[in-house]
């Protein structure tokens, strides 16, 4: 018999904790196929160029020829990123980065899932730029999207997408605090 699932501090994993994983492949490689839609649905002429920007900003194409990569690469891209090494959370937030950048210059919403931002975020609080760390610290961090939130304190909130562009420095409004009974953009809330 094994005794040790029994015990207080013992390291056996259950239920969903047994499916948590630190291999980010899956997650990173639904980001290369969003920037895959996303370059299909820019004009063709920059298809190719939009493509290979998020290619090298993602840091994914270190394997591939920057000059021939194209469009169409994208999708090779995240079939050898799904069945490739493991990835980090580190690759997950390059990659998620890369994709909010190219949504913006297309003017389009990126479309990353909720959990993945939340994860993104998460890992932009404690290794992002010192000012954006600064921000938040002291503070729990809410999405208002999503199910989730990390950190102690009074509470800030936003959207997740807009709390991840904030801690990847691609926007410069934080996360704000939430006054009891408002919902961030929309005013106080009125009882009914």
């Amino acid at each position: 018999m094994d005794f040790s699932k029994y015990l207080p501090l013992s390291q056996r994993r259950t239920g969903e904790e047994a499916a948590a994983t630190s291999d980010r492949r899956q997650d990173v490689a639904l980001v290369v196929e969003r920037a895959l839609q996303l370059a299909l649905a820019a004009p063709v002429e920059r298809g190719d160029e939009l493509a290979r920007g998020f290619a090298e900003a993602s840091a994914l194409l270190s394997e591939k020829d920057a000059a021939a990569f194209a469009v169409d690469d994208l999708g090779g891209l995240a079939s050898d990123v799904r069945t490739g090494r493991k990835r980090s959370i580190a690759a997950l937030s390059r990659a998620v980065r890369a994709l909010l950048v190219l949504a913006d210059e297309l003017g389009v919403a990126a479309g990353v899932e909720p959990l993945t931002l939340g994860s993104v975020a998460l890992y932009a609080a404690t290794s992002g730029p010192f000012d954006r760390r600064a921000a938040i610290k002291g503070h729990t961090v809410r999405a208002t999207d999503a199910v989730w939130r990390f950190g102690h304190g009074p509470e800030l909130s936003a959207t997740a997408e807009q709390i991840a562009r904030f801690l990847l420095a691609l926007s410069d409004t934080p996360p704000r605090r939430t006054a009891p009974g408002e919902e961030p953009g929309r005013g106080l809330s009125r009882p009914t």
